[in-house]
């Protein structure tokens, strides 16, 4: 993972583009990248998108994580710590005996 951060810190520091990073526009080019990579899937089935553009998908998804990793960097959080505190979370939240199997939240 660190490697992996660095790489994305690398290319933006060559470039001289943390001045115009900020939470509140990391944030939003986040979800902006999120949307571009829902296109891919809408008014597809999720086989015929994957089938027709995976390609796409691939760069959408590796933009989504870049935007997150950029921001986790600029607030000084660890990305395998927060993201091991939120299963955490959601182990808590969605016991295996009340969800397991099923789609719903409620383990319906």
């Amino acid at each position: 993972m660190e490697e992996l951060l660095a790489a994305v810190n690398q290319f933006r520091d060559e470039r001289n583009w943390r001045q115009f990073h900020n939470p509140k526009d990391l944030s939003l080019s986040l979800s902006l990248e999120a949307s571009e990579l829902l296109e891919n899937f809408q008014w597809k089935t999720s086989e015929e998108a994957v089938a027709t553009t995976l390609p796409n998908i691939k760069e959408e998804l590796a933009d989504v994580f870049i935007y997150g990793m950029m921001l986790a960097t600029d607030l000084d959080l660890d990305l395998s710590e927060i993201i091991l505190a939120k299963l955490v979370k959601n182990a808590e939240k969605y016991p295996i005996e009340a969800s397991k199997g099923h789609k719903g939240k409620d383990g319906i």
